[in-house]
C-alpha cells in the first residue's frame, strides 16, 4: 500500500482547491451565495460604477459597456449553476462573465474595491432584507395577539405563579402580556436593523483607497442609512450580526415560554382550548387523539432558532479583530435560517391562535371554585374592618388551611361562620363582613373588574390598553414601510441613472 501522504494527494489533488475543501467549504458557500447574493452583487456593481463615473475614474462610454454586460448576466442560470473549481467563489465567477462580455474594462469595477468591503456589504444587504421579512411576520403575530386580547376581555381564568394557582385574571390579560413582550422583541430587532444598515463600501481591503472615491454616494445608492467610518471596523466588525443574533435568540426564548403554556393548556386535563383541525394530527392507533403537533413543532423549532443564534455568538467568540472567514460564509447562513424559521413560527402561531376554540365556561368555573380568589377577601377585610393587611391575611390563611385539612378543595366551602371563627381567634372579634359582601368578594369576575390600575386585567383597562397597542401597531407598520421605501427609492435612483446613460448612447 502506498504511503498515506501519496494516497491523500491522489484523492485530494495537488492544486487549490482540494477535493475535501471544495466539498466542505467552497461548494456549500457557493450554493448559499448564489441563492442570496446575486441581485445584491449586481446592485453593488451598479452603485459602485455610478460613483466611479461621478468622480471621473471611469468614462461613461466604458460604463455603458459594463452596464450592458451586467444586464446580459443570466441571473437564473447563475442561481442554478454548480460550483466550478476554477472560480473560488461567486464574486470571481461573475467578474469573469463580465470580462468575457465587456472586455478588460469590466475589471475597472474593482477600482477602490475589495472582496472584503463588498462581502460585508453583501452580508448586510442580505441580513437587512431578512430582518424586514421577520418584522413583517412579527406584525402579523402582534395583530393576532391584539385580536385575541379583544376577543377575551371577559374570559376569566386563573393566573399562575410558580406553576400554582395564584389569582383570577383574564385570557386577554395574558395575550396582552405576550403582545408587550413581542413588542420589545421587535424594538430590539429595529435596533439591530439600524446597526446592520450601514455601508462598508469604500473601505476596500482594510485601509480605504488611494483613489478619491465617494463612499457616501455608494452608501446612498445602496440604501444604507449610515456609513461605517473606520475602514478597519468596516471589514472586521461583526457585532452587527451578533446583535441580530442576540435579538433573535431572546425573541425565540421569550415566545417559547408561552408555547410551553399552550401545550399544557391544550391537554384534556386543563381543557382551555381546542385547536382547529389543520393544526392537529390524529394517532395511528388511538382514535380519540388530537395531537397538537403544530405547537409541538413550534417549541422544537424555537429551540433550533435559539441554537442557530448561539452558533453565531460562539463562532465569533475569540476570533481576531480583522477580516477573517469565521465571520463570513460559514457563519452567515445560521443567521438567515434563524430569521426565516422564527418568521415562519410567528406566522404559524398567528393562524393557530386565531382559529382555536377557547372553552370560556370551563375556565370561568375553574376560577369560581379556586382558592385563588382569596387575595381579594383579605383586601376586603382591610376595607370593611380596618384591620392591617397582615392580620387579614392571617385570618384568611387560617380559614383556607382548615378547609384544606378537611379535604375541602373548592371555594364554595368557605363560609362566613368559618371565617369569623378564625377572626375571633386572631383579632378577638367577628368581622363586620356580610354574606353578600363575602359572595361578591369571592367572585372572580369581581376580582378582575376592580383590578383597573394601569396594567390590570379589568375590562375597562384592557379596552384602553388595546387602543394603545393598536396605535403602536400603526407606528411599527410605518417603520417597516419607511425602511422598505428607502431601499426601493435607492434602487429606483440607480435604475433611473442607468436608463438615462444608456439612452444617451442611443
Amino acid at each position: 500500500m502506498a504511503p498515506l501522504r501519496e494516497r491523500l494527494l491522489e484523492k485530494e489533488g495537488t492544486q487549490f482547491p482540494s477535493k475535501t475543501y471544495t466539498e466542505m467549504v467552497l461548494k456549500p458557500a457557493f450554493d448559499e451565495a448564489k441563492g442570496n447574493f446575486v441581485e445584491s452583487m449586481i446592485q453593488i456593481h451598479f452603485a459602485h460604477l455610478i460613483m466611479l463615473v461621478d468622480v471621473g475614474l471611469v468614462s461613461k462610454t466604458d460604463a455603458r459597456k459594463i452596464i450592458a454586460a451586467i444586464h446580459h448576466l443570466k441571473v437564473q442560470d447563475i442561481k442554478e449553476s454548480e460550483y466550478e473549481a476554477k472560480f473560488e467563489d461567486l464574486f470571481f465567477k461573475i467578474e469573469q462573465l463580465l470580462i468575457e462580455d465587456a472586455g478588460d474594462i469590466a475589471g475597472n469595477l474593482h477600482i477602490a474595491r475589495s472582496r472584503n468591503d463588498m462581502g460585508i456589504a453583501l452580508y448586510r444587504m442580505t441580513l437587512r432584507k431578512k430582518i424586514l421579512g421577520l418584522m413583517e411576520s412579527s406584525l402579523l403575530l402582534r395583530e393576532a395577539l391584539i385580536e385575541m386580547t379583544r376577543e377575551h376581555i371577559d374570559t376569566v381564568m386563573i393566573g399562575y405563579t410558580h406553576t400554582q394557582q395564584a389569582q383570577p385574571t383574564t385570557l386577554a390579560h395574558y395575550f396582552n402580556a405576550m403582545t408587550d413582550m413581542l413588542t420589545r422583541d421587535m424594538e430590539r430587532l429595529k435596533a439591530a436593523y439600524k446597526t446592520v444598515n450601514r455601508s462598508s463600501m469604500g473601505s476596500a481591503a482594510l485601509t480605504t483607497s488611494g483613489f478619491a472615491v465617494n463612499r457616501q454616494r455608494v452608501q446612498e445608492l445602496l440604501g444604507f442609512e449610515e456609513l461605517i467610518d473606520n475602514a478597519w471596523d468596516a471589514v472586521s466588525g461583526a457585532d452587527y450580526i451578533a446583535e441580530t443574533a442576540t435579538a433573535v435568540q431572546l425573541s425565540a426564548i421569550n415566545l417559547g415560554r408561552s408555547i410551553q403554556d399552550f401545550l399544557l393548556w391544550g391537554t384534556q386535563e386543563f381543557g382551555a382550548f381546542l385547536l382547529a383541525t389543520p393544526y392537529v394530527q390524529i394517532s395511528s392507533i388511538m382514535p380519540q387523539k388530537r395531537n397538537p403537533v403544530s405547537i409541538e413543532h413550534m417549541r422544537a423549532l424555537l429551540s433550533s432558532v435559539t441554537g442557530d443564534a448561539q452558533t453565531i455568538l460562539l463562532m465569533l467568540h475569540n476570533t481576531p479583530f480583522g477580516d477573517i472567514v469565521d465571520t463570513e460564509d460559514d457563519m452567515q447562513p445560521y443567521m438567515w435560517r434563524a430569521l426565516e424559521k422564527l418568521g415562519g413560527i410567528y406566522r404559524l402561531l398567528a393562524s393557530v391562535l386565531i382559529t382555536m376554540e377557547v372553552d370560556k365556561q370551563k375556565l370561568l368555573e375553574r376560577a369560581q371554585k379556586s382558592f385563588a380568589n382569596v387575595t381579594e377577601l383579605a383586601d376586603t377585610i382591610v376595607r370593611t374592618d380596618r384591620l392591617s393587611f397582615r392580620q387579614a391575611h392571617h385570618i384568611v390563611s387560617a380559614t383556607v388551611r382548615e378547609l384544606m385539612e378537611h379535604k375541602e378543595t373548592e371555594l364554595t366551602a368557605l363560609t362566613l361562620s368559618i371565617l369569623n371563627k378564625h377572626a375571633e381567634k386572631i383579632v378577638g372579634h367577628s368581622l363586620s363582613l356580610t354574606e353578600e359582601q363575602l359572595k361578591e368578594t369571592l367572585d372572580p369576575a369581581h376580582f378582575v373588574k376592580i383590578r383597573s390600575l394601569e396594567g390590570g386585567p379589568s375590562p375597562d383597562r384592557m379596552k384602553q390598553t388595546i387602543e394603545k397597542r393598536l396605535k403602536d401597531q400603526k407606528h411599527l407598520e410605518a417603520w417597516l414601510q419607511e425602511k422598505r421605501a428607502l431601499l426601493e427609492k435607492a434602487n429606483q435612483e440607480v435604475n433611473t441613472i442607468l436608463k438615462k446613460w444608456m439612452e444617451e448612447d442611443e
